[in-house]
């Protein structure tokens, strides 16, 4: 018996469902019990995002169906709608250094703090200093950090500033790369390894040296124009630019700046509370900080696509190099189903990224 595929035709599925225009979808939810626990981690950045995910998907499709690609019940297969969403939940715990004013909200201010760390860590030291000759300084102190095998983040307003700064600090030796939105996915995990490895000193980046960032290594973080202000250098932004340095005892923040913004006044206010608490615990317990160890595990998937494909040919016969593109892709995919037919998945899986790279060359 053969199984085949009716392409796009998840975009009618409420007619496959039985539900009626407008009805709410089907989701995961629908499969537990009234009494289970949601836990929204990062919950400032999470809960935009499931917001944002009916208001976007919309937008697209009626855009589909105003030019007669879709027909109009293709509206109907959707993401829930944040009302919808917040009727499935009945508990949850919203996690976050810097709760969104949603959730600040949803617990009229009554926020439970976690503030101490097992290891007595602090939140780091922040300065300001002037925008006057802010390179040569911060120079100085990424080679005091170097001198300690200690890693540098610093974090620039747009990209042209991100790679020029970047080109201007390897002309004094020093060992930098940025990374920014332009950089591929999986290229990012390999910068933050081979930062953590020590074959970068320096980390210069955008947006992306934020949540979710935990690199140990990391005691100093410059932030460039700390003083613009702006979604950049808003409160939570700089709180959580900061807290990356909080996974060593070393832990510290230069912000430079001319002058001190409402939003720089908040973040540093905050971090000097959060870092007051830490400081007398430690004392009366008598802990002292100690930088978290942590193994620095290669990636899964590290290698590049093109070095998958490379290495691929080189195994088969020399003579798939001299294949056209669409042939090659034709041929690998066909190594791919099978591969997947036989249960090798790891096989398949290098398959289909060494695909993807090949096509990702035709756009």
């Amino acid at each position: 018996m053969e199984f085949g595929i009716c392409s796009g035709i998840e975009n009618y599925s409420r007619h496959i469902d039985g539900r009626k225009e407008n009805e709410q979808p089907y989701s995961l939810f629908d499969y537990f019990g009234d009494d289970f626990l949601l836990v929204v981690d990062e919950s400032h950045v999470s809960l935009p995002q499931i917001r944002g995910m009916y208001l976007g998907d919309r937008s697209r499709k009626e855009t589909l169906v105003e030019y007669g690609f879709r027909l109009p019940s293709a509206l109907d297969n959707r993401p829930l709608r944040f009302e919808e969403f917040e009727s499935k939940i009945h508990q949850a715990i919203f996690v976050s250094a810097t709760p969104g004013d949603y959730e600040l909200e949803k617990v009229n201010h009554h926020v439970v703090q976690q503030i101490i760390r097992p290891t007595g860590l602090l939140d780091p030291k922040v300065t300001v200093l002037p925008t006057l000759g802010q390179i040569d300084d911060l120079i100085a102190r990424i080679k005091e950090r170097i001198e300690r095998n200690e890693r540098t983040l610093i974090t620039t307003l747009t990209i042209r500033m991100a790679e020029d700064l970047t080109k201007y600090l390897k002309n004094y030796g020093l060992k930098v790369v940025y990374m920014h939105s332009e950089i591929k996915t999986l290229e990012r995990t390999q910068i933050l390894y081979e930062l953590r490895k020590g074959k970068y000193d320096v980390l210069v980046g955008i947006n992306l040296l934020r949540e979710g960032l935990d690199l140990p290594e990391v005691s100093l973080i410059g932030i460039l124009d700390a003083d613009k202000e702006g979604f950049l250098r808003g409160e939570r932004s700089l709180i959580q630019i900061i807290g990356r340095a909080a996974r060593n005892a070393h832990g510290e923040v230069i912000m430079y700046a001319d002058h001190i913004t409402d939003s720089m006044d908040k973040a540093i206010s905050e971090t000097n509370r959060r870092r007051a608490i830490q400081e007398k615990y430690n004392e009366e317990h008598h802990i002292i900080p100690k930088t978290i160890i942590k193994e620095i595990k290669e990636p899964i998937g590290l290698q590049s696509n093109q070095d998958k494909l490379e290495d691929y040919i080189h195994s088969k016969d020399k003579k798939m190099a001299k294949k056209s593109k669409e042939e090659l892709i034709r041929s690998l995919e066909k190594e791919m189903k099978q591969a997947a037919k036989d249960l090798d998945f790891e096989q398949a899986a290098t398959l289909r990224d060494i695909i993807l790279e090949l096509r990702s060359e035709e756009t």
